[in-house]
């Protein structure tokens, strides 16, 4: 199992997790975020308690990758298999992504 946490505005906004065979994603929001006003990290995932659930990593977050030539670039000087979006996203976090979200490593990795 791989996780990352997710921050939005530097306030820890929940906690991203791919299970163990990599066929399964889930994204929860931390119970101390979903008590503030602070919007949802993204309209496609809006705060709610129940954790969300898919086969694919969301959209979302496959959107924060780099793509075309500068993927490739990474992927082949980190030695990450460019399908794996997740390990990617784990390569990338702790970095400057664009925008107000933010992904960190867990104190696991």
């Amino acid at each position: 199992m791989r996780q990352l946490y997710v921050y939005m505005n530097d306030l820890k906004a929940g906690v991203l997790t791919e299970n163990t065979s990599g066929k399964e994603y889930t994204f929860c929001y931390d119970e101390n975020y979903l008590s503030t006003k602070n919007p949802s990290i993204s309209v496609t995932l809006p705060k709610r308690e129940e954790s969300y659930k898919n086969e694919y990593l969301f959209p979302f977050f496959t959107n924060m990758l780099p793509e075309g030539a500068n993927r490739r670039s990474i992927c082949r000087s980190l030695r990450i298999d460019e399908n794996d979006f997740f390990g990617l996203l784990i390569a990338m976090a702790d970095k400057d992504f664009i925008g107000a979200v933010q992904v960190r490593k867990t104190t696991d990795d």
